[in-house]
């Protein structure tokens, strides 16, 4: 049986509250958890927003991340290309292909692994507080903290110089930005390719003790597939977490009750990440897939090509899977939450994110007492356009 079609939707992008996804994704959720959607181009495809179909979606080996067969929800198709024809952007292959690419990293992500490096984040974290101490307020928590911190650590681990990051951290902006245009991001793509392959060929020959060497002197591997796994691992490596940071304080700083329990019990800290990994979810614009096949869910058949979004905002705010869903509470079970996807695109430095937000929440809450906002919520501004959710600056005092 087919339900009635409804009218196809646009993915929404505006919000009414920085801390929650735009109010038609709720909307549309009690009407059913799938409804047809328009995308960028035309294509006339399927938006997920229930947490059930959203999970067994992401596990279905029906349903592929070719990027030859997805439809953009936002922006253009010719720019999506771009990361076609990129060798070891495992994101955009299938098993085995993306097997035999993410087998040869996930020995270096390990909760055992993280275990052993989170002393060194402790002190880059401690390092960064000293910092912003000693210049004193009002201080941007997203350039003196939120960014610098991962970025760091993802470059101390990759092999890449840290004293490059403005350059990288610049040309993901612009590949990240849904305002950049075609050629914008191939420039910025560019760029970041070809600084990477240099390194890499440098390494395959004079290797370190760092993870881009281990890749480059893997004779299984191309230069160009260590680059483009290193180009991967240095963008998602530094944006995601910089972004959590920044956003995850901001939501605290108006939780107030919240932030008074983390900051006196932090063995809570692990149990604050996740619900704010859940309520956030700053992957907000999907993940996209397409069907290989004729596919029936909820009642609606899915036809071979189609795209099919995963609102992960709206999944993760389903009351069917979590009781009071826009109530942050950082005291709730929230595993199962899918802010770091599903399935064997599950993310790969999900451990390392998890870490690294352990440690600085509760370090940064401890060393400012008085922790504030420098500006009024409403000047903030927030990532809306932007491929990953967040602010783009976070002014505090404290």
């Amino acid at each position: 049986m087919t339900h009635a079609m409804s009218s196809p939707v646009t993915l929404p992008l505006t919000r009414t509250d920085p801390f929650d996804p735009p109010g038609d994704l709720r909307l549309w959720r009690e009407e059913g958890p799938i409804r047809p959607m328009l995308y960028a181009d035309g294509h006339v495809g399927w938006l997920v927003t229930g947490y059930s179909i959203a999970r067994a979606v992401l596990a279905d080996p029906r349903f592929t991340t070719d990027p030859a067969l997805l439809h953009p929800p936002i922006g253009q198709r010719a720019t999506q290309r771009l990361l076609e024809d990129l060798p070891g952007f495992f994101l955009q292959e299938d098993p085995p292909e993306h097997t035999r690419l993410r087998r040869r990293l996930t020995g270096h992500f390990t909760v055992h692994r993280m275990q052993a490096l989170e002393p060194r984040v402790e002190a880059i974290t401690s390092d960064h507080l000293d910092a912003m101490e000693r210049t004193g307020p009002p201080a941007d928590l997203v350039r003196e903290f939120a960014l610098p911190i991962p970025s760091l650590v993802i470059c101390e681990l990759l092999g890449v110089p840290y004293g490059d990051h403005e350059m990288f951290q610049r040309r993901s902006a612009v590949i990240l930005d849904l305002d950049s245009s075609h050629e914008q991001v191939r420039r910025a793509l560019d760029d970041l390719m070809n600084y990477l392959r240099g390194l890499v060929t440098r390494k395959r020959t004079a290797p370190g003790d760092d993870l881009i060497s281990e890749l480059a002197t893997d004779r299984g591997l191309t230069i160009d597939e260590v680059t483009g796994v290193a180009v991967l691992l240095l963008v998602a490596g530094h944006e995601t977490t910089a972004n959590m940071l920044a956003l995850g304080t901001f939501t605290l700083l108006r939780n107030p009750a919240q932030l008074a329990a983390l900051r006196e019990d932090p063995s809570l800290a692990g149990g604050a990440v996740e619900e704010l990994l859940r309520y956030l979810t700053i992957v907000h614009l999907g993940p996209v897939r397409a069907a290989r096949e004729d596919v029936e869910i909820d009642g609606h058949r899915i036809r071979a090509g189609d795209s099919v979004t995963l609102s992960l905002p709206a999944a993760n705010r389903d009351p069917a899977r979590f009781e009071d869903p826009d109530a942050l509470d950082i005291t709730r079970h929230a595993a199962g939450h899918l802010s770091f996807g599903h399935g064997v695109h599950q993310c790969l430095g999900q451990q390392l994110a998890r870490m690294e937000m352990r440690v600085a929440y509760p370090a940064l809450l401890r060393r400012f007492p008085g922790l504030r906002l420098a500006d009024p919520d409403e000047q903030v501004p927030t990532r809306t356009h932007m491929a990953i959710y967040g602010v783009h600056t976070l002014p505090v005092a404290w």
